[in-house]
C-alpha cells in the first residue's frame, strides 16, 4: 500500500470559526446555516457583512422567504443585527440596496437565551402553584357543598 501525502492546511486560511455554543441555543438548522454563512462572509475587523437574500438563499440552498425567516430568527435570538442600505444609480436614483449585518457577541446572545429559559421557568412554577390552589378551592367547596 502506498503512503498517501495529504496537502497540509493551514489552519487560518481558508476557514472561519463557528462558536461551539451556536449548537446549544435552540436554533433551527436553518437559522445556523444562514448564521455560518454570515460568519463566512464577515469583515472581521467591523464584524460586518453585505449580503441579499438572494446570495444568502443560492449559498446555502434556501428560498429567499425561507432565508428572511432565518435571518428574523437570528435578530430575535440577538445573534445578528440587520440595517438597510441604499445605492445610489448613476442617473441619481436612490435605490435599497442589500441589508448590512452586524453579527454580535455571542456572550449576548446566550445570556438571553438564559434569561428567557429562567423566565419561562418562573411563569410555569406560578401556573402550577396556581393549578394546586385552584384544586384546593374546589376540594374545600366539594367538601361543604356537595
Amino acid at each position: 500500500m502506498r503512503k498517501q501525502h495529504w496537502p497540509k492546511r493551514d489552519p487560518i486560511k481558508n476557514y472561519f470559526p463557528l462558536p461551539n455554543e451556536i449548537f446549544s441555543l435552540g436554533l433551527s438548522a436553518g437559522a445556523i446555516a444562514v448564521y455560518g454563512f454570515l460568519l463566512h462572509r464577515e469583515d472581521r475587523k467591523t464584524y460586518q457583512c453585505v449580503a441579499s437574500y438572494r446570495t444568502i438563499g443560492e449559498a446555502v440552498g434556501m428560498s429567499v422567504n425561507t432565508v428572511r425567516k432565518y435571518v428574523a430568527e437570528l435578530e430575535d435570538r440577538g445573534l445578528v443585527r440587520t440595517e438597510r442600505t441604499t445605492v445610489t444609480t448613476r442617473d441619481g436614483r436612490t435605490l435599497n440596496g442589500c441589508l448590512r449585518y452586524y453579527i454580535l457577541p455571542i456572550q449576548m446572545s446566550i445570556e438571553q437565551f438564559y434569561e428567557r429559559q429562567l423566565h419561562a421557568a418562573d411563569l410555569a412554577l406560578e401556573r402550577q402553584r396556581a393549578e394546586q390552589r385552584m384544586a384546593a378551592l374546589k376540594r374545600k367547596e366539594c367538601a361543604s357543598g356537595c
